[in-house]
């Protein structure tokens, strides 16, 4: 049995609709109520449970629902997670502080309530949506950046404290994809942005066959992978060439982004 965080849109509902199809029993939880019973109905499921990620008490009523109508928790894959933009400097506090909390808090929390869970039952396997932002920094996306290089230090240190426990740990680094996160940007020059169901295809792929991380794309994850052997002026001006430098901060239409920011504001 699979539960996803943030499962109402984007890669989580995606993730859900790949592994239905698969033949996974799936519960989503989310904390936009409306979209949530929009997606259980598209998804033909029956659980589906309002969630908000920055409770605990919330995380483990989410699972304890979950687990009563579906049996024991497999797999948790912690998905949600928001992507302001805009110059650090300029950045509301609230809206700092409400990244680290849904994209690092989220997920620690999550993590920790699923493995009191597994550990006793010696199995599982739970999935950090983290990014590729969490290897490589980009301009105009500092906090983000932050958050999802947290997320893979984490998931990355519980992974080996338990590495003799039964339950895997790992994580998913998106390129950027199309879903609402990125409305109003335009990409990177010459790179194209992943769509949802390739993640959520990657993600099924590490269920079945887990191990410590998938990049997605491939071109991304690899170029990403290289530039850590780059020396960093060289990186500079790389990132410069494809407009990463830019693309969250001087290219971004924020009239396109209103509606989803005026929406995370209200989570």
């Amino acid at each position: 049995m699979v539960a996803i965080t943030g499962g109402a849109r984007g890669i989580g509902y995606h993730t859900a609709k790949e592994l239905i199809g698969r033949g996974h029993k799936v519960a989503i939880g989310d904390i936009d109520e409306g979209q949530l019973k929009i997606a259980a109905e598209d998804l033909g499921i029956d659980v589906a449970v309002r969630l908000d990620v920055t409770d605990p008490a919330s995380i483990g009523n989410f699972l304890d629902v979950t687990e009563e109508a579906l049996g024991p928790l497999d797999v948790l894959i912690n998905n949600a997670g928001v992507m302001p933009t805009g110059h650090a400097h300029e950045e509301p506090d609230e809206v700092t502080r409400r990244q680290v909390e849904i994209n690092v808090l989220g997920v620690i929390f999550g993590t920790k309530v699923a493995l009191q869970r597994m550990l006793p039952r010696r199995r599982g396997h739970i999935i950090n949506t983290a990014s590729l932002a969490g290897e490589l920094p980009v301009p105009g996306l500092a906090t983000y950046c932050g958050t999802k290089f947290a997320v893979i230090g984490f998931t990355e240190a519980a992974r080996q404290e338990y590495r003799r426990s039964g339950v895997n740990l790992s994580t998913v680094r998106p390129t950027f994809t199309n879903t609402e996160l990125v409305s109003g940007t335009s990409g990177a020059k010459g790179m194209r942005n992943a769509e949802p169901q390739e993640i959520a295809r990657a993600t099924a792929a590490l269920i079945e066959r887990p191990q410590p991380f998938v990049r997605v794309t491939r071109v991304a994850g690899t170029m990403v992978a290289a530039m850590k052997f780059v020396p960093g002026r060289v990186a500079t001006q790389l990132g410069s060439m494809l407009g990463t430098d830019t693309v969250f901060l001087d290219r971004v239409d924020n009239e396109a982004r209103r509606a989803y920011l005026e929406r995370i504001e209200r989570s």
